[in-house]
């Protein structure tokens, strides 16, 4: 049963941060009674960086025409093979790709790459696209939805990522990135692709300048998605990162570390149909990671032998599977690898 959107701002309003949190770890406990924490080794490449959405959080793209647009790329096909090629060797088991919205980038690139892909990589988890890509991928191809993430998925894509959805509220979306998909379009992506059989993450970018009610609307609209369709395989909150962008440039005060960790607990507690929640190191750093471990999380991400996205906005957080490893330890929890599905595969 999950909590009310009143009672979910209550919690938020609240000042008593341990609190919420040993309610959030219990609910961790109920759902993985194990002492499991689990991580990934895998690696994100960005195709390209030419976009046509200019998102204002954005500090990674590069527009189509202007003196920016030289600083633009496509990866082709061959670099592409060799960063998965490099991730392999280094025990990686998963890639999750995404891009700009290029509209010279159609379906038919898309799924040459998924197949050369899957043919030399047949065991490589692919993780790609987020809801905007697919929509952008669909229109500029002249296909429904359904039909792109079909053919997507016979080309090789595996699952799905949750990029893209910031702040599902049409009032914050319109402010932050007018172009881009509204909330119901989104949703309807996700819930394509679990009736298409796939998988696929739900996250949130918080701390823009939305509103707690905001918030919560975001998370009452995916656990109404996972009701429906029960298709997600974990969520994935993180902090807004402003430097470099535009909206950061108008004197942005960051989300502190108390807010990360009361929105991770928050979430954890509101979330009871979603199985996983990921404390990440990315934006908050390993130690604020290691204490959302017993706020909730179950999970600390990737190993990312490559970002590229958080790190345009400034932030330069980085960190080992050794290091992952002793972070779980430290925290009373046995570290266990995992695919992207969240398979405990790798009993180590």
């Amino acid at each position: 049963m999950s909590l009310s959107k009143a009672e979910a701002l209550d919690l938020f309003r609240s000042d008593d941060l341990i609190g919420i949190g040993m309610e959030a770890d219990a609910v961790r406990r109920r759902l993985h009674p194990d002492g499991i924490v689990t991580y990934i080794i895998d690696r994100n490449i960005n195709y390209t960086n030419f976009c046509t959405e200019y998102c204002t959080f954005c500090a990674f793209y590069r527009p189509l025409k202007g003196p920016l647009a030289k600083e633009g790329y496509i990866l082709d096909f061959e670099t592409i093979y060799e960063k998965i090629r490099e991730t392999v060797e280094l025990g990686g088991t998963g890639v999750l790709m995404q891009g700009g919205l290029h509209p010279d980038l159609k379906i038919e690139w898309h799924a040459q790459l998924l197949r050369g892909i899957s043919q030399r990589f047949p065991r490589v988890h692919l993780h790609c696209y987020s809801a905007s890509e697919i929509l952008a991928i669909a229109e500029y191809s002249g296909l429904t939805v359904r039909d792109t993430i079909a053919r997507l998925r016979d080309a090789g894509l595996d699952s799905i990522p949750g990029g893209g959805a910031e702040i599902l509220d049409d009032d914050v979306r319109y402010r932050i990135a007018r172009l881009k998909c509204l909330t119901q379009d989104w949703l309807e992506v996700h819930r394509t692709a679990h009736k298409l059989g796939m998988r696929t993450t739900a996250t949130m970018m918080f701390g823009c300048g939305e509103e707690l009610e905001h918030r919560v609307n975001h998370l009452q609209v995916i656990y109404d998605l996972q009701e429906e369709t029960g298709g997600f395989t974990a969520f994935i909150p993180w902090t807004f990162q402003p430097k470099n962008t535009a909206l950061g440039g108008r004197h942005w005060d960051e989300a502190t570390s108390v807010e990360y960790l009361k929105t991770l607990a928050v979430a954890r507690i509101f979330l009871s149909n979603f199985q996983n929640v990921q404390s990440s190191w990315v934006t908050q750093g390993l130690k604020v990671c290691q204490l959302g471990l017993r706020f909730g999380g179950n999970d600390v991400g990737s190993v990312m032998l490559e970002e590229n996205v958080v790190r345009a906005a400034g932030t330069t957080n980085c960190t080992t599977e050794e290091e992952l490893r002793r972070i779980i330890r430290d925290a009373g929890f046995r570290p266990v690898q995992r695919d992207t599905l969240y398979r405990t595969m790798f009993l180590n």
